[in-house]
């Protein structure tokens, strides 16, 4: 039992607890905090940022949302940023039911709800384009919650989630929510570096464990000999990455191993010479389980809902009809009628017309009996139900291209993996261990599952302890895309400059990667100039430029220093030069030191330093240097030195002294000691008392010489200078290491210059022109080519049809096997429109590949006839006619022709005409299938 005092410690920390934020918020959840939910939850309320590296399924969100909670209470708001905009309705829609529809927005580009409200979802990309604009929404921002910030990490839009990170107010707390990654403490280290005290919270526990299979023909073996679940299979080391600890089921290795046998039986393995006959597969002792055979064993197994990863859309939509024809029926006559109405009621508004082409009836078919595929092919509105469905427990088993995996909220039981390979768009390649970790994490659902289940199929050649290292592996590191776009660079010239754009730039984390130093003397620097302009206002006189009069004053104080030190310069030179040239016998006078007075010189030694003994009119033996003098010694007179003489002998030295006064009295005619001086030196002197004769007269007339606080002014103008040098210091260390990424900044600010976008200024180094305004505004891959099209006359003399099309052909990308040849365009206009943007592209790619920079991407035409025809007012299917192109594709691309039409419509001094052109092209594309699917990736 324990003690009285150890309960009095008890009552009085949960009392303490009890007035937490934390505490109030535990109690509106129906669930308790994981450790890793807690820790995080706690940095928090301690006024910290805070990373959370956790599986999939694990409740990162949750602190996310405790973020929010904290946000309402403190009187701020607070952003929930999401990577797509599915993922932005969806949490759109949680935490509208949690605090009120009244005080939740939402901004996706094309969507906009209650904007002002005190806790707004939107894309990260929405987030850089406010902090870009000093949009008067971030006023009163408390925290921001950026989920999935793994996505940095994209090559074509990871560079936004460092943009925010890096603009973003120091005083606002960041909330970053991530997969599990095996660099997790260098991305929360950089975080520190840029944000300020950030705790990285990392749990590889996954609350629902995972298990791991591989499906021989219809049968279900586990993938581990023994009970190893994901945990077990993948600890830590002590190196952050896994330790191999598994031994992998015996009975799929002797299965491996009787394959390859026969196979080098049958002529195919290294056991036989010669190679095997064209197009024979090989062997197999089993035969691979159909899809339909897949999903049945699962559901006997009940292992279902279940994901099934399939890389190909048309794998996907394969296995439905697969499924359809084999009879395959997963839901009751209950979920069938549910299902239906949810069908009816989301789909009632799509033209009758354009069911056929859209594919409904099969896909319908397929939700009414329990599965479907999804992929970013399908329209939009069909991909919401088919997620609503599953999250229901309608929808049992769901065909799916890898998007789902980092796509909306869509846990499974099982996931399924049909092979380990994958067309990347060049070549067949192998899943890596984290894209592997990143599939089957969808599997188990916290409180629904007790376990989840990843199978993977049996193909031939599959290596089973290939299979095990893909599974006890997490190797997933995050490394930065981020490079400077032309956008990025020029708004970060627009609102800092070129200097200052290149310290920003420093601090990102691809620099932080390349070389870590580097960002913690970027963030040193950028302090240092906040404190500079502190100090320049303190220093602010009202009689005129302080700084220009401090320059002064610190030129003077310097130029009369350096004179100073030249006299001492020149004066210790000649005081060597005059010891130099003394002999025995000259009488001197040594202005001071120990030897002062009258003297006579005993030796000297011209071969070492010039330190000649002299007898002292006292007859005290010494020795004279530099020290000693002001300047160069004067010979007085000189006397001869008996051969006999000994400096040992009293009577010699008294004998020397008396012949010292005789000719002290007698006044020869002095003999002036060697290097007096030489002309240069003077005509040096000379100048330099000129200049500091001016630059006196200059102070005096400067207007802040007569002001009456100019003494405390001086006093801020020296901390400036002094911090000014310590600066140009620092920078000059950050110029000497490794700076990737400010170079490419210069390469591409020097694109933009030869455009004419940017132009020198004096203070800032470069400054935006009025043609580089238009860019500003401008997002896209092809951002620069979008500006030069429109700047020379790609957009005029075209109606609002046209307008759509060309728009196409500037965020288009087509597959590779689609490129042909060039189509016959609808018109004239628009040939002459889309040579105006080939003409400008290729322009633009030269001056790409001569300053080393990535080029931009080829104008693609495959969307102009749908895109025309479409914003004629064509049916679905006369717009799709003739082309490779899924609806939803089609939809999917029309989204971004209405986004970067609606950027030209916001651009300012457009062409006569082109903004009304571009708001009735919006118009003309948002209807039928467009108009309704209102989410979209």
């Amino acid at each position: 039992m324990s003690t009285p005092a150890e309960r009095y410690q008890a009552a009085k920390t949960r009392n303490a607890m009890a007035k937490t934020q934390l505490f109030a918020f535990k109690n509106t959840l129906s669930f308790e905090l994981d450790p890793f939910q807690h820790d995080a939850c706690t940095s928090l309320e301690a006024g910290k940022g805070v990373l959370v590296a956790a599986p999939t399924g694990a409740g990162k969100t949750v602190v996310g949302e405790f973020a929010v909670y904290l946000a309402l209470q403190q009187g701020l708001k607070a952003f929930y940023t999401t990577p797509i905009k599915a993922l932005s309705n969806q949490k759109y829609s949680e935490l509208a039911a949690v605090h009120g529809p009244e005080r939740v927005g939402l901004l996706t580009g094309d969507t906009t709800i209650n904007p002002d409200a005190d806790v707004v979802v939107m894309t990260t990309e929405v987030l850089r384009n406010m902090l870009y604009a000093n949009s008067e929404t971030l006023d009163d921002l408390g925290y921001v919650v950026m989920d999935e910030v793994h996505y940095l990490a994209d090559r074509f839009r990871g560079a936004v989630w460092e943009e925010v990170i890096i603009h973003l107010p120091t005083e606002v707390k960041l909330v970053s929510l991530s997969a599990t990654v095996s660099n997790a403490e260098e991305f929360g280290a950089w975080l520190d570096t840029v944000r300020g005290d950030t705790d990285v919270v990392v749990s590889e526990h996954r609350p629902v464990p995972l298990w791991q299979h591989v499906m021989v023909g219809s049968n279900l073996l586990d993938l581990f000999a023994g009970d190893v679940a994901f945990d077990e299979a993948a600890p830590s080391g002590p190196d952050g990455g896994a330790r191999d600890f598994y031994e992998v089921n015996p009975e799929l290795l002797e299965l491996a191993s009787n394959e390859v046998r026969l196979n080098q039986r049958a002529g195919w393995g290294s056991g036989r010479r010669g190679r095997a006959p064209a197009r024979r597969p090989q062997e197999t002792l089993v035969r691979r389980a159909s899809r339909p055979q897949v999903i049945t064993a699962l559901d006997r197994a009940a292992l279902l809902p279940a994901i099934t990863f399939i890389f190909s859309r048309n794998g996907c939509e394969a296995a439905v009809t697969q499924c359809l024809h084999a009879g395959l029926w997963l839901t009751t006559e209950d979920e069938r009628r549910t299902i239906s109405e949810t069908i009816d009621e989301a789909t009632q508004e799509i033209p009758r017309d354009d069911l056929e082409i859209l594919g409904f009836w099969t896909w319908r078919e397929g939700l009414i009996r329990g599965f479907s595929a999804h992929h970013a092919g399908m329209l939009p509105t069909f991909k919401e139900v088919v997620e609503k469905l599953f999250a229901a427990g309608l929808v049992k088993a769901v065909f799916a291209t890898e998007t789902l995996a980092l796509g909306v909220n869509m846990p499974a039981r099982s996931v399924v993996l049909e092979k380990l390979d994958k067309f990347n768009g060049e070549a067949h390649v192998n899943v890596t261990a984290g894209e592997y970790t990143q599939l089957t994490g969808r599997a188990g659902r916290r409180g629904i599952d007790v376990e989840g289940h990843a199978v993977v199929l049996w193909q031939p050649g599959t290596d089973p302890g290939a299979v095990a290292g893909l599974a006890s592996r997490r190797t997933y590191p995050l490394n930065s895309s981020f490079r400077p776009t032309y956008n990025m660079s020029i708004n970060l010239i627009a609102q800092f400059g070129q200097e200052r754009a290149r310290e920003i730039l420093e601090t990102s984390f691809a620099q932080f990667q390349a070389d870590r130093s580097v960002v913690g003397l970027a963030k040193q620097l950028r302090s240092r100039e906040e404190s500079l302009r502190g100090y320049e206002k303190s220093m602010t006189c009202h009689l005129g430029d302080f700084r220009e009069y401090a320059s002064l004053r610190r030129e003077l104080t310097d130029l009369e220093q350096r004179a100073s030190r030249d006299r001492s310069r020149s004066a210790r030179s000649a005081a060597e030069a005059s010891l130099e040239a003394l002999r025995p016998g000259d009488v001197i006078d040594v202005p001071g030191g120990r030897s002062q007075g009258y003297a006579v010189v005993l030796d000297s030694d011209p071969s070492r330093e010039p330190r000649p003994t002299v007898l002292t009119i006292d007859t005290q033996i010494r020795r004279v240097g530099v020290q000693d003098l002001d300047g160069p010694i004067e010979i007085l007179s000189r006397i001869r030195i008996p051969k006999s003489f000994s400096a040992r002998s009293p009577k010699d030295r008294r004998d020397l002294t008396s012949s010292l006064r005789n000719a002290l009295q007698e006044k020869r005619p002095p003999r002036r000691g060697a290097g007096r001086g030489n002309g240069l030196h003077s005509s040096t002197a000379a100048a330099e008392e000129r200049a500091i004769t001016d630059l006196r007269r200059r102070l005096r007339a400067h207007p802040c010489h007569g002001c009456s606080e100019r003494e405390q002014h001086a006093r801020w103008s020296e901390r400036w200078l002094k911090l000014r040098k310590e600066t140009d210091r620092l920078a000059g260390q950050i110029r000497g290491r490794t700076n990737t990424i400010a170079k490419t900044f210069d390469r591409v600010s020097e694109v933009l210059a030869g455009y004419g976008y940017v132009a020198p200024d004096a203070e800032t180094g470069l400054k935006i022109t009025p043609e580089g305004q238009k860019l500003r505004r401008i997002y896209g891959e092809k951002d620069l080519l979008i500006a030069l099209s429109v700047e020379n006359g790609a957009f005029d003399e075209l109606d609002a049809a046209e307008l759509a099309a060309v728009a196409s052909v500037l965020v288009y990308q087509a597959k590779r096997e689609e490129r042909g040849l060039r189509p016959i365009l609808p018109s004239f206009g628009l040939e002459n429109s889309v040579d105006i943007i080939i003409r400008e592209w290729s322009r633009l790619t030269d001056s790409e590949e001569q300053h080393r920079l990535p080029v931009t991407g080829e104008p693609e035409l495959g969307l102009v006839w749908p895109m025309y025809k479409w914003a004629q007012g064509r049916p679905l299917q006369a717009a799709l006619s003739g082309t490779e192109l899924a609806a939803g594709d089609f939809v999917r691309w029309a989204k971004q022709v209405i986004d970067l039409l609606d950027q030209l419509a916001k651009v300012r001094d457009l062409p006569e005409g082109l903004h009304g052109r571009c708001v009735k092209a919006i118009a003309l594309i948002r209807r039928g299938v467009v108009a309704y699917s209102n989410i979209t990736e």
